[in-house]
Order: structure tokens, then C-alpha cells, then sequence
């Protein structure tokens, strides 16, 4: 289906022409109109060699091989092969058009112009700039521009390979290409749902960008390589012995087994402010079945055998996420360990891994025809979903054990406490310093589950130890309050400090003057500035009101005018008294909608961080200039809509492309009811910004013939 870590490696490791070519053709049977490609690319890229040395023809064939690994679009192969052709060579688009037709001389030409779009949106590689910025604006060109969802598809392979391939180039262009790879081309296959390339996109960028973070989180891995594996293993047995115990036939589901891939593990390290030992879905496992009602009952069978963490369920099949990504995620215990676990069809896995590209089938201008909707399914469904949620209750288990400290004292605990839970039952300083411990005289992870009659010691740090991520994994009411106050206690701090240089920044003074007057006349309250507007506003009339009492000071507000002014960009709101033009959002932590976020200014443009962001807190610590941000308020409505597809290549593509320029995220897509033998009918369910349906409508009947519009309350209507 899609390319394999295993197979991703033998791309890295190919150099000459011939295994190139055996290897495109593993994926793709070798058509006359492929092999008149290869032969024609061949021909026109004869002598040209790459920075590694090898000829430049294998880059071009490697590429179509990872183009058809996704799809059977024998266009978009041919495209791959031609791609750099009319950049890098004497051949026209015309001459493309003449000799292999106008589908792929479409393809060839949109694959240029984002080249084109490139050298005109970023900054040089001369240039010491940091790269984001500008990478922003040359995305969203691309988003905007590119006609062909199918163009950007090819250009995401052209740029893996690109990856993959790095350490020809010197170390200033490795930075600059994954820079524009982290920020450029991850996202976009992010939004087309292809997350296999998404993610060795991130990965590949991660290890030029964040070696000492890279070189940290496979040390880890590798150094506790064979336990990672033997409790996956372990885990997955457990599965596969409940679910045929319980009637499932050894053909109704596949279970699967991952380590969260290391871009995934720093991110959720900086969001959270937390080491890897404190990732809670770094171990996960994937189970496959038939149809959406097997997930139902394959969940409930984990619920009822697992101990389910309930803030960590997570209903994708209900409601997808705006890429058509559909699976039930659930974090449980099991011997000591917490695993993910996510549950989905094979269809839908299809979906996960290639996108809106698992539906393509543009060579016949059909479809696959796979209904995205689970709601077609709940039909049959004789159970009830909500005696499944009803299990993760955190109730389920009051029973209580005994366990001992190594002087023999016993400490009472609830069934299922893990070793933090005893070292809050110690002694509340023990629980926030505790580092590592030993239950039985083993090393021990303090998130392992004890049992009655264990021996437990802990060791600790000198410094309290905050764990926000591990709260919910917890089950004293004391280990919780206490690790919720430190976390809160951090935040604290962080909206104290942040506070100090949004006003210092806003009044363009010292960060020690506004420090010593806050602790004179303010009594050190600030902690609410950098989330309130009007506390800010206020604190700047007040300072305003007390420097103008000295006469020093009179002349120097004449010439400032203490002014907020409210600028939106990019779904945040910015007050700054200086002007503002963009904003971007840091790669180092990509703060998402509705996280705690933070704001530097850094000439004229707002550089956004996730607030537990590491870099984010050293900037924060060395005083740089920051300004005041929260998320702009908006409303999602949810519509559901049949629309007349002209049964055509590229119809889909071009109508996808017309749905992101409306900012519109769907839902759900159901392809290929036909009427005749040129119209099909498209059935979605999607998100829009847009509360008037009758605007709407208007809008989407600029590109399509609308059918059916309503919009709807919630995912379970109609």
C-alpha cells in the first residue's frame, strides 16, 4: 500500500540506474507510455550528475517509484519521471503536451511553477534569516495556487527523496532545506492525510534540525530497545488471546505495534514541558478489522480487560479529523506500562496512511467507492456505544492493597496505584521530588502498577519535578492535587515572567524597571497580564498614571503614545503598540488551536510559542521583546451537503483544491454515486467558519452544482 520503513531505507540505498529502474517497477507494471518516459527523461538528463556524483536520472526514477507506491495514477508516475525536464533541460512544456499528453503535461507544468513560486517567495540560502517566515508565505502560495491536488502529491515524493539524500549538500543547505521540509511540505501532506510521509518528513527534517534532541530520543530508544519490544510483544499477546477468547476469528483483525515516531515524542516533550520516560502514548499498538462495528466491540473488550485512562479517549470515527482520518484512540494500563491503542478499520487505514489518495483511481476516472461514513454502519449495531463509555469510569476498581516501605511500614493504597502514588502517601516533598524507585529491589518506572505485599523505595531529586502529562495516570486524590498545584505553580511563573517582558516590550523600558515597579506599587499581581487584556490595558494606564507624577517623565510621554492595538493574523489576536505584520508559528513546538501559547516580536513579525515550549522559556528568561496573544474567537458550523461531480480526471482534485481556498475542512467524503454516465454524485460532511448557509451555498456554486445543503448540530444528526 504504502511505502515501509524497510522500503524507505532501500530508496536511501540505491545509486545505480539499473536496480533504480528494477525498483519502479516493483511498484508500477511497465507500461509503453512509462517505458517511453524513462527512455525520453533518460535521454534528456544524460550527462547531468547530482551533488552525490551519481547520474541525476536515478533522483527522477526514484521519485515515480515513491509516486506509485501511493497511487495507480499512471499520469502522476509519468509526471515524477518528467518532472524536472522543462527546469533543468532544453524541453518545453509543449514538447511534454505533444509527446505524452495533456494530463501530464498539467502535471509537469504545475510541479515547475512551484519552483518558480519558490525562487520568487523565499529567502536566499545566502541569507542568515531564519527560513520560517517566508516558508509560511511560499505554503500557503502553493495551497493557494496549485490547481491539482495531484501536483502537490508528487512534489511531496520529489521532496522525500530530496530528504533522503541530504548529506550530499553542506551543512547550511541541509538546515535550509529541512527547515522549508518542516514547515513547507509536512503540513501539506498533513492536510492531504498522507501521514506515512508526513511523518518520515518530520523525522528526516528533525535530524538536521534538532541533532542533540535526535541524538537524546534514540539513545533512549535504543538503550531500552528490548524492553520496548518485550512489552509490545507482550501486549499484543494479551490482545490477541482476549479478543479470540471472546469470538473474534484469527482473519477478522490484525494487530500491529509502534514506537511514536521521534519528531511526535520532541513535540510532545516541548508542548508539554516533559521528559520521554513522560510520554504517555510513546508505546502503541493498532488493531485492523472488517467493519466499523468490530471497532466498537474490539474497544469494549479492551475496556472491560485494560484499564482505560479516561481523559485520554479519543472518537475519530465519530467525528473524523478534517483530513478524513477515522480512528478510536484509548490509552490503557498493562503490567506497569501505559500503551496506546487505536482501533480502525482497513479501509480506514488505507485513509490514515494515503489520504483523499487512497480514493483515487484518476487513470479510469472512477473511484474506489469507500464509504468514509460510519454512520452507514451504526445501523446494524446491536449494542450500545454508550455501555462502552460507561466503562471508563474511574471508579471501576476500589479495592484496596497494602504495600510496605523498606523499613517494613505499611501504606494503604487503591488497586491499580502506581509507585507515585506512594511516594505522595510518604510524604508530599517525596512525591514531587521522586526520580526513580525500586519496587522489590528492581528498578522500577514510578508509573508501574504495585501489588499487595510490594517493597517500595524512592529515590529522589533536589529540585521539585513537575509532571503535568502524568496527572490522569495517577489515582490518589493527593498525588493529583499536588502535582496539579507544581504544574500550576510553573505556569505561574511562566505568566509572571511573560507579563513583566509584554509590558516592559508595550512601554519600550527596561525589563529591571518594570520588575521594580511592579514589586513597589503592584504587589508582585501580574501573573494575569499575559491572558487578560483588560488587566493589561490597565496595568499600562496605571504605570503611565505614576511615571507621569515625575517631572523627568513628562517630556518623555509627549513624545509616546501608550496606544494597544488589536492586529489578526492566522486565527491569533496580537495587541502590540508596534506595528505588526505577520505571524508565525514556531516548528519547535507548533502550537495548535487553543493550546497556551506565548509571543515574541521580532521586527515587525510575531513569532508564536507553545507556553511549555523549552525554547519558548529561554526567551522568555533572556527578556526578548514579547507582545500579548490569544486565539481569535471563532465559531465552526458543521454542514452536510450533496453535490454533481463531472465524471472526469481531475475533477476531485480541482474541487478539493477549491474547498481550501473557502477554508473549508471535510469531514467525511463519500464518492461515486452515478447518474449516467458523465455526472457522479459527491456526499460530504464538512466544517466551515461560514454561519449563513445561503452564503454559502452561493459560494460553492461558483465551482459546483450544490444538491443538497443544511447545516447540522452535531456529527450524530441526519
Amino acid at each position: 500500500m504504502s511505502l515501509s520503513r524497510v522500503d524507505i531505507e532501500k530508496v536511501k540505498h540505491l545509486h545505480d540506474v539499473d536496480s533504480a529502474i528494477q525498483y519502479l517497477f516493483s511498484h508500477i507494471a511497465p507500461s509503453e507510455s512509462l517505458k517511453k518516459a524513462l527512455e525520453y527523461s533518460t535521454q534528456a538528463h544524460a550527462g547531468q550528475r547530482r551533488k552525490s556524483g551519481e547520474p541525476y536520472i536515478i533522483h527522477p526514477i526514484l521519485v515515480a517509484s515513491i509516486v506509485s507506491s501511493i497511487t495507480n495514477d499512471e499520469s502522476m508516475t509519468i509526471a515524477a519521471l518528467l518532472h524536472d525536464i522543462v527546469e533543468d533541460t532544453s524541453t518545453n512544456i509543449n514538447d511534454v503536451s505533444e509527446i505524452f499528453g495533456t494530463d501530464v503535461a498539467h502535471l509537469v507544468e504545475g510541479l515547475t511553477k512551484i519552483d518558480s513560486i519558490r525562487d520568487s517567495e523565499l529567502i536566499p540560502s545566502s541569507s542568515n534569516e531564519r527560513l520560517v517566515v517566508s516558508a509560511l508565505s511560499f505554503r500557503k502560495m502553493l495551497l493557494a495556487s496549485i490547481e491539482d491536488v495531484r501536483v502537490l502529491v508528487v512534489k511531496l515524493c520529489d521532496r522525500l527523496h530530496n530528504m533522503l539524500t541530504l548529506d550530499a549538500l553542506p551543512a547550511h543547505k541541509q538546515l535550509r532545506i529541512s527547515e522549508e521540509t518542516l514547515v513547507v511540505y509536512a503540513p501539506i501532506a498533513q492536510r492531504l492525510g498522507i501521514s506515512f510521509l508526513k511523518n518520515i518528513l518530520e523525522d528526516l527534517s528533525f535530524s538536521y534540525l534538532f541533532k542533540e534532541e535526535k541524538h537524546h530520543i534514540d539513545n533512549y530508544l535504543d538503550s531500552n530497545y528490548h524492553a520496548i519490544e518485550m512489552k509490545l510483544n507482550d501486549f499484543k499477546e494479551s490482545i490477541y488471546k482476549i479478543l479470540v477468547t471472546n469470538g473474534f476469528c484469527e482473519d477478522d483483525f490484525e494487530i500491529l505495534s509502534r514506537v511514536k515516531h521521534r519528531y511526535s515524542i520532541y513535540l510532545k516533550m516541548q508542548r508539554k514541558g516533559i521528559g520521554i520516560d513522560e510520554v504517555l502514548d510513546l508505546l502503541a499498538v493498532r488493531i485492523l478489522t472488517q467493519d466499523a462495528v468490530k471497532c466498537y466491540n474490539i474497544l469494549g473488550l479492551i475496556h472491560l480487560n485494560f484499564q482505560p485512562l479516561s481523559s485520554r479517549f479519543k472518537d475519530y470515527i465519530a467525528v473524523p479529523k478534517d483530513n478524513g482520518y477515522q480512528t478510536i484512540h484509548t490509552s490503557v494500563f498493562y503490567n506497569t506500562a501505559i500503551f496506546e491503542v487505536q482501533i480502525r478499520t482497513y479501509d480506514m487505514h488505507k485513509t490514515a496512511e494515503l489520504g483523499v489518495a487512497a480514493h483515487w483511481k484518476y487513470k479510469n476516472g472512477g473511484n474506489d467507492n469507500i464509504k468514509l461514513d460510519w454512520l452507514h454502519n451504526l445501523e446494524y449495531q446491536n449494542e450500545s456505544v454508550e455501555d462502552f463509555y460507561a466503562l471508563i469510569k474511574d471508579d471501576l476498581y476500589t479495592d484496596d492493597i497494602v504495600v510496605f516501605s523498606p523499613k517494613g511500614q505499611p501504606f494503604t493504597l487503591p488497586r491499580s496505584a502506581v509507585v507515585l502514588d506512594y511516594a505522595y502517601s510518604v510524604h508530599t516533598e517525596v512525591g514531587n521530588k521522586a526520580e526513580s524507585a525500586l519496587v522489590n529491589k528492581s528498578k522500577a518506572s514510578l508509573l508501574s502498577e504495585l501489588h499487595n505485599g510490594d517493597i517500595v523505595s524512592i529515590n529522589t531529586y533536589d529540585d521539585i519535578i513537575t509532571r503535568c502529562s502524568w496527572i490522569d495516570a495517577v489515582k490518589t486524590s493527593k498525588a493529583r492535587t499536588n502535582m496539579r498545584l507544581n504544574c500550576n505553580a510553573r505556569i505561574r511563573d511562566i505568566n509572571i515572567k511573560s507579563s513583566t517582558n509584554i509590558v516592559a516590550t508595550a512601554m519600550n523600558l527596561n525589563h529591571s524597571r518594570v520588575e521594580e515597579w511592579f514589586e513597589t506599587y503592584n504587589g508582585d499581581n501580574r501573573s494575569s497580564i499575559s491572558s487578560d487584556i483588560d488587566r493589561f490595558r490597565d496595568v499600562i494606564y496605571k504605570y503611565t498614571q505614576e511615571i507621569s507624577k515625575n517631572s523627568r517623565f513628562k517630556s518623555f510621554l509627549s513624545r509616546h503614545r501608550f496606544k494597544l492595538k488589536s492586529s489578526v493574523f492566522s486565527g491569533v489576536e496580537i495587541f502590540s503598540i508596534a506595528s505588526v505584520n505577520d505571524v508565525v508559528f514556531d516548528y519547535c513546538c507548533h502550537p495548535k488551536f487553543g493550546d497556551e501559547v506565548v509571543a515574541f516580536l521580532e521586527k515587525g513579525k510575531v513569532h508564536v510559542h507553545h507556553k511549555m515550549c523549552k525554547y519558548a522559556s529561554k526567551k522568555i528568561d533572556a527578556h526578548e521583546p514579547m507582545v500579548f496573544v490569544r486565539w481569535e474567537k471563532q465559531n465552526i458550523y458543521h454542514y452536510h451537503s450533496i453535490i454533481s461531480l463531472h465524471n472526469e480526471k481531475g475533477a476531485l482534485a480541482n474541487f478539493l483544491t477549491f474547498l481550501v481556498k473557502l477554508n473549508i475542512d471535510i469531514s467525511s467524503i463519500e464518492l461515486g454515486k452515478k447518474s449516467n454516465d458523465y455526472i457522479k454524485y459527491c456526499e460530504l460532511s464538512f466544517e466551515s467558519t461560514e454561519s449563513d448557509v445561503n452564503i454559502l451555498r452561493s459560494k460553492l456554486e461558483q465551482k459546483i452544482k450544490v444538491i443538497h445543503l443544511i447545516r447540522t448540530d452535531d456529527a450524530y444528526k441526519n
